[in-house]
């Protein structure tokens, strides 16, 4: 998972820090510079994710984080070498979010169904900085069912969908005037049947004094952002919904049965959509966010710009 505050809140960093799934190197005899590639200090990748053998949501990136600075002069190169296949081909692009990180995604949203492989062939590749890659990465995961939230925050409401169809219309709250939601869509990063969530941990209060600090372990939290968005439980707003008229510190708050049995329902990669809070959309790199970005966005982050997945 990405590493990030666990509380909601509308301070803390808006960045994406990483450490996914460690990305799982193919050892071989090929996994060593060859003596007429350049030498120097090595490429790595710090992971990789999905993990290997995962079923993930329509919405879910390929996120590759290196743990050195990758330059820009290297990066078309480098964007070549992690091959992207799938079993129903798809558009899709790479797209850099920094120096460290880049991110596949398809155009519009995965298929359901489909298998999805990386190959990403680092061995020799430069990074532009003087080091080399010295091994091979591969994972492979599956796009599970087509499943959806679409949270309205003036309407209190949260509509989820499986596969096209509507499931359940649950009540909600979401952010305060003063602490608002994130607007737009958002994979979700991960989930945890309990989070200990602090406002100090996001930067609101470490004033225990003060009527904004809260130091709580919740339940049922499905985690959106790293800068501490999550869907889940409160115990400061057991029943949510337009009647409660209570806002949150930037969470979507769910009755504590809703938030169960969302829990269930709800994967890594599934898209969560928020509309109508003034906060604006969530930066692509604030967790799994990067369907924020329109397609012509997306395109001038990448070096080799759009491309089909290869047959798998």
């Amino acid at each position: 998972m990405l590493v990030g505050a666990s509380a909601c809140g509308g301070g803390g960093s808006d960045k994406a820090s990483g450490d996914d799934a460690k990305a799982s190197a193919k050892s071989s005899a090929s996994a060593s510079p060859s003596p007429t590639k350049p030498a120097g200090p090595p490429m790595l990748l710090d992971t990789i994710t999905p993990q290997t053998g995962t079923t993930v949501g329509v919405a879910m990136p390929i996120s590759v984080i290196f743990t050195n600075p990758v330059a820009a002069k290297a990066r078309a190169t480098v964007e070549k070498h992690m091959k992207v296949s799938a079993s129903t081909s798809v558009a899709g692009a790479w797209h850099w979010m920094g120096d460290r990180r880049a991110d596949w995604r398809p155009k519009t949203y995965w298929p359901s169904g489909t298998t999805v492989k990386i190959d990403a062939d680092m061995t020799g590749v430069g990074n532009g900085n003087g080091r080399y890659g010295v091994h091979n990465y591969t994972h492979t995961f599956k796009i599970g069912d087509d499943v959806r939230a679409d949270v309205s925050v003036t309407g209190h409401t949260m509509k989820v969908t499986k596969n096209g169809a509507a499931v359940r219309t649950l009540s909600i709250n979401a952010g305060s005037a003063e602490y608002p939601t994130w607007d737009g869509t958002m994979a979700v990063i991960d989930k945890q049947e309990k989070v200990h969530m602090t406002s100090c941990s996001v930067g609101i209060s470490c004033d225990k004094g003060s009527p904004n600090y809260y130091d709580l372990t919740l339940p049922w939290d499905i985690h959106l952002t790293q800068s501490g968005t999550y869907v889940h439980y409160s115990t400061g707003d057991p029943n949510p919904g337009s009647g409660s008229a209570r806002g949150s510190h930037g969470c979507v708050h769910l009755s504590l049965s809703d938030a169960k049995w969302f829990y269930g329902q709800v994967k890594q990669g599934d898209p969560i959509t928020i509309t109508g809070s003034p906060r604006g959309k969530a930066p692509a790199d604030n967790g799994y966010a990067d369907f924020n970005l329109d397609w012509s966005q997306w395109l001038a982050g990448s070096a080799s710009g759009e491309g089909t997945t290869a047959a798998l």
